[in-house]
C-alpha cells in the first residue's frame, strides 16, 4: 500500500468519513489521517506521538475516536502477543474503497520488535463453524521476524 503525505492522508481520511454520512470532527479526521499514513499497526501511543505535532487531542479523546473508528468500520484493532492493542485502517478504507467492517484479513507481526502488518493481499482460509454458532470476526496472524529484525 503506498504511503500518504501528512496533508494527502488529511483530505482522504475527511473524504472517507464524510462520504459515509457520519460526522466528520478535527479528531477523526486526523486520527485517520495518522492511521491511513502508517506503514504498520499503531498502538494508542503510537498514534499519540504522531498527533502531537500541530493537534490537540488528548488521551481520552484519542482514545474514544479510535474505538469509534473501529465501530464504523474505518478501522481495524488486534491485540499482540505483548497485549498491546493496535490500530489500523481498514484495507478497503486504505485503498480508497468501501468500510471495512466484517473483512477479515491477514497480520504479520513479528516477534522480536512487536510490529504488526496488515496482510490485505493473503487469501482468508474458509473456516467452517458448528451447526447454529455464528462466527463474529476471523483473525490469522503469521509470526516471524519483519525486514528490520532479521537484517
Amino acid at each position: 500500500m503506498p504511503t500518504r503525505s501528512a496533508p494527502d492522508s488529511a483530505a482522504a481520511a475527511a473524504a472517507i468519513i464524510n462520504k459515509h454520512g457520519v460526522r466528520s470532527t478535527p479528531a477523526r479526521v486526523a486520527v485517520l489521517a495518522a492511521l491511513l499514513a502508517a506503514h504498520e499497526a499503531l498502538t494508542h501511543h503510537d498514534v499519540e506521538e504522531r498527533l502531537k505535532r500541530g493537534h490537540d487531542i488528548d488521551r481520552v479523546t484519542l482514545y474514544r475516536v479510535l474505538e469509534w473508528l473501529v465501530e464504523q468500520g474505518f478501522a481495524h484493532k488486534l491485540a499482540g502477543e505483548d497485549r498491546v492493542r493496535r490500530f489500523s485502517a481498514s484495507g478497503r478504507v486504505a485503498r480508497g474503497g468501501a468500510q471495512g467492517s466484517g473483512h477479515a484479513h491477514a497480520h504479520f507481526e513479528c516477534v522480536e520488535c512487536g510490529r504488526v502488518v496488515c496482510l490485505d493481499e493473503a487469501r482468508m482460509p474458509t473456516i467452517p463453524v458448528p451447526h447454529g454458532f455464528r462466527r463474529r470476526e476471523v483473525e490469522v496472524t503469521v509470526k516471524g521476524c519483519c525486514d528490520r529484525c532479521s537484517r
